[in-house]
């Protein structure tokens, strides 16, 4: 996920993302991502609304996704090692009833054998597969397998979970102290005895033999043991543990990717094209973009989504009319979705998506009435609008759908013409669906150089094509075109 540090899957959302994620539809691109698993949905989740800054980092990732679009067997095998690992590790864990150091080494040494086998694995996989994969990460990650899991490591490995078995007993040394207690008890390797030895009866120094009903001397001599064996046992669960991070930091990054493949696989059945974004670089705005579409409405219907062509390199704000039901508010969600499935390192739903990078994504939509609201709609937009302003930093990018609206044309326009004329004094770039018609008369008259004015199109007959088209605000949207196609076939046939 990086090129230098792990992707962290419990860091904190963003400010606004619970907004962000209902504003955009964004569960409808996560459900895609996550085809039903819960583990997958909520890394997809974490990636998506983690925006990157860095270009050089989206275009890292965007190499390894595309390593994974050719490759999804492949990519498929490592994710379910690493799952495989995790599950068997969490059913020997509960298979742990007593947490003396002798029992903890018997699980370490049995959760040990079964890592080694998932590590041969992947190592398989390594040998096999390395060389189809072009990608920085991908090329550094069978790498390591191959140089760090070489025969010489599984054949140290296999040696010495042999002998923390003790299939020749427990050889360890100790010191006395005071009182003739044991202190320093060290475990020693038991040497290795040739076949007359192990013929003869007789043994080298002196010895003891417990009596079959001796509890206390067999409790004594089991704490004796756990003595001798206490570091050792904490070191190889201590190697149990940092093995298990590994294969839990391998399901979780390729778990993002595998969501990609998972939402690539269903934009292709809809008919939908996908391209890699190229994140711009330079300080100033800019979006440019041809046959965008919102991935999340193409999930949910039968018919191709229209998409819409966009040049708006160096504007700082988008301001979008036009007919009623014409497609704005839909424009309006492929905008931030496309920008955010770029900033994770994703495919974009369009067939060319060039943008700015920018330092935070945030929405400002209208809500439905409240019943439960102890104040006017206009105080909620308000407040909503405070807080997002807490949020925002130069270069972020606010989405603003029918903001202010809920108050008359004048009002409305003059409060949403001073918060937007603030933002972009302080290098916020902002694209604002509207109907009020004097709040985009007013820009188009005065920020005409630095803005782009789309509208919603409409043919002669009233029919809506779905795409957004420059063009300048018109006092009209059209809605008796909405009241003809509900009304009019029944006006018509109401007799006289």
């Amino acid at each position: 996920m990086y090129p230098g540090q792990d992707f962290d899957p419990d860091r904190e959302p963003p400010p606004g993302a619970a907004d962000l994620v209902s504003d955009l539809e964004l569960a409808t691109v996560l459900h895609a991502m996550a085809a039903g698993d819960e583990f997958l949905y909520g890394v997809a989740e974490k990636a998506v609304l983690g925006s990157l800054t860095d270009p050089a980092e989206i275009t890292y990732r965007q190499h390894i996704l595309a390593d994974c679009l050719r490759q999804p067997a492949v990519v498929r095998q490592v994710y379910d090692v690493a799952v495989t690992a995790i599950n068997r590790e969490r059913r020997e864990y509960f298979s742990l009833f007593r947490a003396s150091p002798d029992s903890v080494l018997h699980r370490s040494v049995r959760v040990m054998e079964i890592f080694t086998g998932q590590l041969r694995a992947l190592r398989a996989i390594a040998d096999e597969q390395a060389g189809s994969f072009q990608s920085e990460g991908f090329t550094r990650f069978f790498r390591m397998l191959s140089t760090e899991l070489d025969d010489d490591f599984f054949g140290q490995a296999d040696h010495h979970l042999g002998e923390l078995k003790f299939r020749r007993g427990v050889l360890m040394s100790a010191q006395l102290d005071r009182g003739n207690k044991g202190v320093r008890h060290v475990l020693r390797n038991a040497p290795e005895q040739g076949w007359i030895e192990r013929l003869s009866s007789r043994r080298a120094g002196y010895s003891f033999q417990l009596p079959d009903r001796d509890d206390n001397g067999f409790r004594a001599l089991g704490e004796l043991k756990d003595r001798g064996v206490n570091l050792a046992a904490n070191a190889l669960a201590a190697s149990v543990d940092h093995i298990l991070d590994f294969f839990r930091m391998v399901r979780c990054e390729l778990a993002f990717y595998i969501g990609c493949v998972n939402l690539h696989q269903r934009l292709a059945a809809a008919g939908g094209p996908v391209c890699y974004p190229a994140p711009l670089t330079g300080s100033g705005p800019g979006l440019v973009t041809r046959g965008l579409y919102d991935p999340c409405l193409a999930l949910q219907v039968s018919d191709q989504v229209v998409g819409s062509d966009v040049a708006a390199d160096g504007k700082r704000l988008i301001m979008i009319t036009g007919a009623n039901q014409g497609g704005k508010s839909t424009f309006l969600r492929s905008v931030g979705v496309a920008q955010l499935m770029m900033q994770c390192g994703m495919f974009a739903a369009a067939a060319e998506f060039r943008a700015g990078v920018c330092r935070g994504i945030f929405t400002h939509f209208k809500r439905e009435e409240d019943a439960a609201m102890e104040s006017g709609k206009l105080d909620e937009e308000l407040r909503r609008m405070n807080d997002i302003v807490g949020w925002l930093a130069p270069g972020s990018l606010l989405l603003c759908n029918e903001s202010f609206a809920s108050t008359n044309e004048r009002e409305g326009s003059e409060i949403a013409r001073q918060i937007v004329c603030a933002l972009l004094e302080r290098g916020i770039k902002v694209a604002f669906v509207t109907h009020l018609f004097d709040l985009a008369r007013r820009f188009h008259a005065e920020q005409a150089a630095d803005a782009l004015f789309l509208r919603a199109q409409r043919r002669p007959d009233g029919s809506r094509t779905f795409r957004m088209t420059e063009g300048k605000p018109l006092p009209t949207s059209y809605g008796q075109d909405v009241y003809r196609r509900i009304f009019a076939a029944g006006l018509d046939s109401t007799p006289a």
